[in-house]
């Protein structure tokens, strides 16, 4: 940076001004190169070049004034709403409206809480934030046990990353007429680096699903290429077909995947992972509890059929893992 700053004072020398505030507006100092070739050197900017109607006082701009102030966070007022599980320990429900513009829902809320009680004091769900919209990136990034996000809707990427022990619920607006395990709620790279916690989400993940989960619960209804990748710990469920290279890198943890068309040997890594069919009553009595789970708290009709089907089932680990397949 300090070459690029130099760099940029020796240019603004030659040209004769002081700063970078003095070249504002002075398309006067530019002048079109040609790049060699006919169908790029054919386009006229002097239209662009051209200066606006205006005085070059009005053009210009303040260094101390030029940074747009940035609205504050949906977090900042759901902490404001939130003042009585700060001062009394009240447990509460909240709802809100949400926007794509809204990055990081929750992660903020999570500082405050876990500043106030530490990490793991509350219990699930005391405090229960209800989302109507499609959240930005990495809605409930960090989220400490005690919350639980529910948006009815979707997502964008990083859903749950570095999730820390909240709950997050994704699932489509009741009006929604889709088919849910059709359809993708979440984005790419979700759970990313995630600790503990449960996400249940009522539709597809994009690509990277699960990426270095070390710890977190999650049950989805098909994912993307590289889902499970670098996962250490965890359960994943995923109720649908996966995408290319599911399990790169996976050496820990325990991944089960709905393969009615037993694609899946297609799909997978097998330089990181080896799977079965579901054999053992206490991995089938686990995955049947967290797909009655899922059904029950995004109430997807896809995922109260897989709890009623026995077979298609593939219960995959890492190769590292110390599990026994």
């Amino acid at each position: 940076m300090t070459f690029i700053a130099e760099e940029v004072r020796d240019i603004l020398a030659r040209l004769g001004v002081k700063s970078l505030d003095d070249v504002i507006g002075r398309t006067e100092l530019l002048r079109q190169v040609s790049r060699g070739a006919e169908h790029l050197d054919d386009l006229d900017l002097n239209p662009i070049l051209a200066k606006v109607d205006a005085s070059d006082a009005e053009r210009r701009f303040s260094l101390s004034t030029f940074r747009n102030e940035v609205p504050d966070s949906l977090d900042a007022q759901i902490i404001k709403d939130a003042a009585a599980v700060f001062s009394r320990g009240e447990k509460m429900q909240l709802t809100y409206s949400v926007r794509n513009t809204h990055r990081a829902v929750g992660t903020r809320l999570s500082s405050e809480i876990t500043r106030k009680f530490g990490m793991s004091t509350l219990a699930d769900d005391h405090v229960t934030i209800r989302l109507q919209g499609s959240a930005g990136q990495s809605l409930g990034a960090f989220l400490c046990k005690g919350i639980t996000l529910e948006v009815f809707g979707d997502s964008n990427d990083y859903v749950g990353k570095g999730l820390s022990g909240g709950t997050i619920i994704v699932r489509p607006a009741v009006s929604s007429p889709l088919a849910s395990q059709d359809n993708t709620i979440i984005g790419n790279t979700v759970l990313y680096g995630a600790t503990s916690g449960r996400l249940f989400a009522a539709g597809q993940a994009g690509e990277r699903f699960a990426v270095r989960n070390s710890g977190a619960t999650v049950v989805v209804e098909g994912c993307g290429a590289n889902g499970c990748e670098y996962m250490t710990n965890g359960i994943a469920v995923v109720l649908g077909a996966v995408g290319a290279n599911f399990g790169a890198g996976m050496t820990g943890g325990m991944a089960f995947v709905y393969d009615p068309e037993g694609l899946f040997a297609k799909r997978a890594n097998p330089e990181n992972i080896t799977w079965d069919r579901v054999k053992s009553l206490h991995w089938a009595d686990v995955l049947l509890d967290l797909v009655r789970d899922h059904a029950d708290t995004t109430d997807s009709k896809w995922s109260k059929a897989c709890s009623r089907t026995g077979t298609g089932w593939h219960r995959i680990s890492g190769r590292s893992s110390r599990r026994k397949c």
